[in-house]
């Protein structure tokens, strides 16, 4: 039987912590497990991010300095949109991280979960004119899903977020140019989904564009075709928890690292 370490670590709630907000803790830090397993990781750059319940607008964002395998679901930082910790911590929080996440956050309802990488492969895309490919397995499976950001610089500066914001559109995905990648999701499992399938379609991208001859394109009915069905496949929720908890098992994290 596959053990669900997520579940087990949110059975852990201290006292006195809401306990929605004790979920959405324990989850972002299982994330950054699971990014750190799989090579996703910049040092300390980087984040992960995920709306907090409530009436004031908050959400949670890892402690600037941390390897991701130290994020714990006690030590995040509980930010304002004004990037102001909410409640004491000795950690601060990284002003580009903040730019970005929080202009997604505020702006899109639906992005629960925001993503930022800059892996070898997505930042190799991010500088082709092109961008991402449709013509393999996993680029046709985001197939009209991708926006594109200009680079304008290290993102430290609050004027870019309504740029940032106006890019992104309605997409769940953003090619963020001569950068890195960005996905938004409805909570940390369906996030990590479009992520990884992200991630596969710039790894695929870069080795088959490095081999001798043409790519074979598909056509358009084939790509939407694709995506519909991608975003079609049931059970949705268990899978993407499903993907998720694997990567965990892999690495041998158990309920009490993540607290």
């Amino acid at each position: 039987m596959q053990t669900d370490i997520v579940g087990q670590a949110q059975a852990l709630c201290p006292e006195g912590m809401h306990p929605q907000e004790w979920q959405a803790r324990v989850e972002l830090a299982a994330c950054y497990r699971v990014f750190d397993q799989l090579g996703w990781t910049e040092l300390v750059f980087n984040h992960i991010t995920v709306r907090l319940p409530g009436d004031r607008p908050a959400f949670l964002i890892n402690p600037f300095g941390l390897n991701y395998e130290e994020v714990s679901a006690r030590n995040l930082v509980k930010v304002g949109h004004d990037g102001v910790p909410l409640e004491p911590t000795p950690h601060h929080v990284n002003r580009a991280g903040f730019v970005i996440h929080s202009a997604v956050h505020a702006a899109r309802p639906d992005a629960h979960c925001v993503m930022h990488t800059h892996t070898t492969a997505g930042m190799a895309i991010a500088c082709k004119r092109e961008g991402l490919g449709h013509d393999d397995f996993y680029g046709a499976e985001l197939f009209g899903d991708v926006a594109y950001h200009d680079f304008e610089g290290i993102t430290v500066h609050d004027d870019e977020g309504p740029r940032l914001v106006a890019s992104l559109g309605a997409r769940r995905v953003m090619i963020l140019r001569n950068h890195g990648m960005l996905v938004t999701g409805g909570n940390v499992f369906n996030a990590f989904r479009w992520m990884w399938t992200l991630q596969r379609a710039c790894e695929v991208q870069v080795m088959a564009d490095s081999l001798r001859g043409p790519n074979v394109p598909l056509t358009d009915e084939v790509r939407v075709a694709c995506a519909r069905d991608a975003r079609a496949f049931e059970p949705k929720e268990a899978l993407e928890r499903m993907l998720f908890t694997s990567v965990l098992r892999r690495g041998r994290i158990d309920a009490a690292s993540l607290v």
